[in-house]
C-alpha cells in the first residue's frame, strides 16, 4: 500500500469510545489492501464490522493523498441511488450526464480509499459500481462491510471474528488475569464507564469470563451487557443471561447460535426497561438515522409531557439503547441498526405503527414546509444544516407519501417545499425522482400544490440539461394553471417558461416571461418567488444585453436579501454585480463584490455561486496581468461546476468571457503552463477556496518583498510538493528519510499557516510570479 499522503482528508467519523483489541485483524486488513484494492469485511451483526473499518481507515489515511471516505449504506433502499450517495458522500454536486460516469471521472486521477458500510441488502449494485470503479480509477481503493461478499474478481475477503475469550475451564496464570482476552478488555473498560471504578479481580474475572462466553464474545451484546452493571452485580447479569439464552434456544432452533445469543441480550435488555421505556424504544423505530429532541416529542410523545420525553430519551441513552451525537452545534440521537429492528417489532405488536408513520410523516412534511417559509432568512444556514441532518427522514416520509393519493398530495406539497434546498445542495435528479414518482401516484384534479411540483420539475430538468423535459412540463403546468384560474399558479408556470426560454438561448422571450411572473409575485409579496422571477430576470437581461436591467434586477435581489440576512441568493446577486463591474473596468469593485459572494456560496456550500465568483475572479486576474492565477482559479471554477450546476447554464454569455480570458491567458503564458496551472485548480477543493480569497497567511508579504519565511531546505520540499511528489518521493528525490521530508512539510505548513499541500503548491506558484 503506498505511503506518504495528506492526513485528516475526508469524512470519517470522530471515535466517541475507546477501541479495544483487533491487533491482528487490524495488520491483517492493512496487508490486503496492500495486495488487493478491493478488501470485504464479513461477519455476523454487531461483531464490529464497520467500527474496524473505519479503525484501518482513520490508520491508514496518510497513505491517500485525495483522504479517506465514508459512504454509509445502511439507511438506503432504493438500489438506484447507490451512485448518488457515494456522490454525496464525496460532497459532489450532481452535473450533467449519467451519475456513474460523473462518478468515475472524478475519482479516476484521485488517490482514496472509500469505506462503503453496511453493504448486504444492496450486494448487487454496489458489487456492480465497485467493478466499475477497480476498472476505471486506478489509484482506488475500496473497504467494504458486508454480511456477504461481493463475489467479483480481485475482491479479498476478511470474516470478522468475535473477540477473543478464554476457554471455559481456563484459569488466570498467575500474576497475569485474564485481562489480555479482547472481550474482557471490553467489558471492564464499558462497566468502568457506566460504574466508575470497576476492575476486574480475582473475585468476580471468572463471572465476566463467563458473561463474555455466553455473549459469545460480540462486541454490540458485551456493550450492552456492562451498563447494566449500574443496576445489577455481575452475578446478577450472568443469572439472567443464562435464563434467557435457554428460552431464546428452545423458542428458535433454525436462528444462528449468534443471532441466537445477541436476540437474547437485547430481548433482556427490553425487560430491563421501564414500561415508558419499551413504548418509547418501540415509537423512536420510526425514525431513520436519526433526530433530533424535538422530533421525538412531537412524534413519540404520546400521552407524555415534553419533560417526560426528554427524560425517558436520558434514560434509553443512559441503558445504550440511543447514542447521542453532535450535529452542526445539535444534540442528535439514533438507535443501531440492530435495536431498531428489534423495536419495529415490538411496535408491530401493539397497533401502533401505521399511525406512527403518519405523524412522522406530518412532522418532517411541517418542518420542511418551515425551512421553506423561513429560507430567505439569517436561518438559511441552519435550515440548510438541519435539513443535511434529516435527509434519511426526509426520504422515509416521502416514500410513504407514494403509498396513495391521498398521501400523494402532502408528498407533493413536502417536495416542492424542498426545491430551495434540493438546489443549493445541487441534488437536482433526487427531487425530479420524487416529483415524478409522487405526481403518477397523485390523482388527475388540478390544485397550486400539482402546479408547484410541474414548475420545480420544469426548472430542474431545465438545468439538468433536459430541455425537452423542461418544455413538457412547462405545457402541462401551464394547461393546468388556466384550468384552475389561480394568477399565483399562471405565475409560477410563467417563470418557468422563462427559464426553459433561458437555457433554450431565446433570452427576449425569457425577459418577457420573468417580467410577467415578478409583477404577480410583487403584487402577492412573496418574497422567495420574487427572487426566484428577479434572478431569472436578471440572467435574461444579461444575455439580451440590456446590462441596465440585468443590474437593477441584482440590485432588488442584494436589497431583499441583505436585509434579512441571508446566504445563497445574495451570494448569486453580489456574482451577478461583480459581472457588471467587471465589464465597467471596475476591476477592484468586481474582485470586492465576487470575493463577498464567494464568501456567501462557501458558508452554505453552494458550488454554482462558489464556481460563478471564482470564474468572475479569473477574468479580472488576467486583465490585471496575473495570467498564472487566472489559469489556477479558471480550474478551480471548473471544477465546481463539475460537481454541480454550471454557472453558464444561469448566465449563458459566461461562456463567451471565458473564451476572451482564457485565450489572453494562454497568450500570456503558453499553453503547457496555462494547462499546468489549470490542473492545480481544478484539482482544488471547494474548502480550498482561500486561494481565490487570497486567504494565503503570509503569502502576500512573502510575494510581494521578494522574501519567504522557510529556509532553504523547507523552500526545496515545497517546490517539489507543488510538482505533486508525495513524501516518499520527496525522501527520493533529497536523499532524506521519509520521516524527514514529512517533518519539512508539517513545518511548511505551520509556518505558512496552511492545512493543505494544495495550499503550498499555490503559495509556490505565486512566490514565482512575484521573482519574474
Amino acid at each position: 500500500m503506498p505511503s506518504g499522503g495528506t492526513a485528516n482528508v475526508g469524512n470519517l467519523p470522530y471515535e466517541l469510545t475507546s477501541f479495544v483489541g483487533r491487533r491482528h485483524e487490524i495488520a491483517e486488513i492493512r496487508r490486503l489492501l496492500s495486495v488487493s484494492r478491493l478488501v470485504t469485511l464479513t461477519g455476523v451483526g454487531g461483531v464490529g464490522k464497520t467500527r474496524l473499518a473505519l479503525r484501518v481507515a482513520a490508520d491508514s489515511s496518510r497513505a491517500f493523498d485525495d483522504g479517506v471516505w465514508s459512504v454509509g449504506l445502511g439507511e438506503l433502499y432504493d438500489p438506484g441511488a447507490v451512485v448518488d450517495t457515494v456522490l454525496s458522500a464525496l460532497n459532489l454536486r450532481e452535473g450533467p450526464g449519467a451519475p456513474e460516469t460523473q462518478l468515475v471521472e472524478y475519482l479516476t486521477p484521485r488517490k482514496l480509499l472509500l469505506v462503503l458500510d453496511n453493504c448486504e441488502h444492496l450486494v448487487g449494485p454496489v458489487a456492480n459500481l465497485a467493478e466499475t470503479l477497480l476498472r476505471s480509477c486506478p489509484d482506488v481503493r475500496i473497504l467494504a462491510t458486508s454480511r456477504e461478499p461481493f463475489g467479483i474478481g480481485g475482491e479479498a475477503v476478511l470474516r470478522v471474528p468475535p473477540l477473543t475469550l478464554p476457554e471455559a475451564r481456563q484459569r488466570s496464570v498467575a500474576g497475569g488475569g485474564l485481562g489480555h482476552y479482547e472481550a474482557m478488555t471490553l467489558f471492564t473498560e464499558r462497566a468502568a464507564t457506566a460504574v466508575p471504578g470497576f476492575e476486574i479481580t480475582e473475585s468476580n474475572e471468572g463471572v465476566v469470563a463467563a458473561i463474555c462466553r455466553r455473549l459469545d464474545g460480540l462486541p454490540l451484546a458485551i456493550e450492552l451487557a456492562a451498563v447494566r452493571l449500574r443496576v445489577m452485580s455481575v452475578e446478577q447479569i450472568l443469572h439472567r443471561l443464562t435464563d434467557r439464552f435457554t428460552l431464546l434456544t428452545t423458542g428458535s432452533r433454525g436462528a444462528p447460535s449468534r443471532q441466537q445469543t445477541l436476540l437474547g441480550s437485547i430481548d433482556w435488555s427490553y425487560d430491563l426497561c421501564t414500561w415508558a421505556e419499551r413504548e418509547m424504544w418501540g415509537r423512536l423505530t420510526v425514525f431513520a438515522g436519526g433526530f433530533e429532541l424535538d422530533a421525538a416529542e412531537g412524534i413519540c410523545s404520546g400521552g407524555m409531557t415534553r419533560e417526560q420525553v426528554v427524560d425517558v430519551v436520558a434514560s434509553l441513552i443512559d441503558k445504550s439503547i440511543l447514542l447521542r451525537e453532535e450535529t452542526g452545534g445539535a444534540a442528535r440521537y439514533r438507535m443501531l441498526e440492530t435495536l431498531r429492528d428489534y423495536g419495529v417489532e415490538r411496535l408491530q405488536e401493539t397497533g401502533e405503527f401505521a399511525s406512527l408513520l403518519r405523524r412522522h410523516r406530518d412532522w418532517y412534511a411541517r418542518l420542511v414546509l418551515r425551512a421553506e417559509s423561513d429560507w430567505i432568512s439569517s436561518r438559511q444556514l441552519s435550515w440548510t444544516l438541519r435539513l443535511d441532518a434529516e435527509q434519511s427522514n426526509v426520504v422515509a416520509a416521502l416514500q410513504f407519501c407514494l403509498t396513495g393519493p391521498l398521501e400523494a398530495n402532502a408528498g407533493i406539497r413536502m417536495a416542492g417545499a424542498m426545491y430551495p434546498y434540493w438546489r443549493v445542495r445541487g441534488k437536482l435528479r433526487e427531487g425530479m425522482r420524487w416529483l415524478a414518482q409522487l405526481l403518477a401516484v397523485r390523482g388527475d384534479e388540478p390544485g397550486l400544490e400539482q402546479i408547484t411540483a410541474l414548475y420545480v420539475l420544469s426548472v430542474l430538468s431545465g438545468l439538468h440539461g433536459d430541455a425537452d423535459a423542461s418544455a413538457i412540463y412547462v405545457q402541462r403546468g401551464s394547461a393546468l394553471a388556466a384550468q384552475l384560474g389561480d394568477r399565483t399558479a399562471a405565475a409560477l408556470m410563467d417563470d418557468a417558461a422563462g427559464q426553459h426560454a433561458l437555457i433554450t438561448l431565446d433570452a427576449r422571450a425569457a425577459c418577457k416571461h420573468f417580467e410577467s411572473s415578478l409583477a404577480v409575485f410583487r403584487d402577492d409579496g412573496n418574497v422567495l418567488y420574487m427572487i426566484w422571477s428577479l434572478s431569472g430576470l436578471a440572467a435574461a437581461s444579461d444575455a439580451a444585453e440590456d446590462w441596465a436591467r440585468s443590474e437593477e434586477c441584482q440590485r432588488a435581489m442584494l436589497a431583499l436579501t441583505e436585509s434579512r440576512g441571508e446566504f445563497m441568493y445574495r451570494g448569486w446577486a453580489l456574482w451577478g454585480a461583480g459581472m457588471g463591474a467587471w465589464r465597467r473596468g471596475e476591476y477592484s469593485g468586481a474582485k470586492e463584490l465576487v470575493m463577498q459572494g464567494l464568501q456567501l456560496a462557501r458558508s452554505v456550500d453552494d458550488r454554482t455561486g462558489g464556481a460563478g465568483c471564482i470564474e468572475v475572479l479569473s477574468w479580472v486576474a488576467v486583465d490585471e496581468g496575473a495570467p498564472r492565477r487566472a489559469a489556477t482559479l479558471m480550474g478551480a471554477a471548473e471544477a465546481l461546476a463539475r460537481a454541480g450546476c454550471s454557472p453558464s447554464i444561469l448566465y449563458p454569455r459566461l461562456l463567451v468571457h471565458h473564451a476572451r480570458c482564457e485565450e489572453k491567458a494562454r497568450g500570456a503564458i503558453g499553453d503547457r503552463a496555462f494547462e499546468a496551472e489549470f490542473g492545480r485548480g481544478l484539482g482544488m477543493r471547494f474548502e480550498e477556496a482561500g486561494y481565490a480569497l487570497d486567504e494565503s497567511g503570509p503569502t502576500a508579504a512573502a510575494v510581494g518583498s521578494g522574501s519567504t519565511p522557510l529556509t532553504r531546505r523547507e523552500r526545496q520540499v515545497a517546490e517539489l510538493v507543488a510538482e505533486g511528489l508525495t513524501n516518499r518521493a520527496i525522501a527520493d528525490k533529497l536523499v532524506i528519510s521519509q520521516r524527514t521530508a514529512q517533518g519539512h512539510v508539517e513545518h511548511i505548513l505551520s509556518k505558512l499557516g496552511f492545512t493543505s499541500r494544495t495550499q503550498i503548491a499555490a503559495w509556490v506558484i505565486e512566490h514565482r510570479q512575484g521573482e519574474s
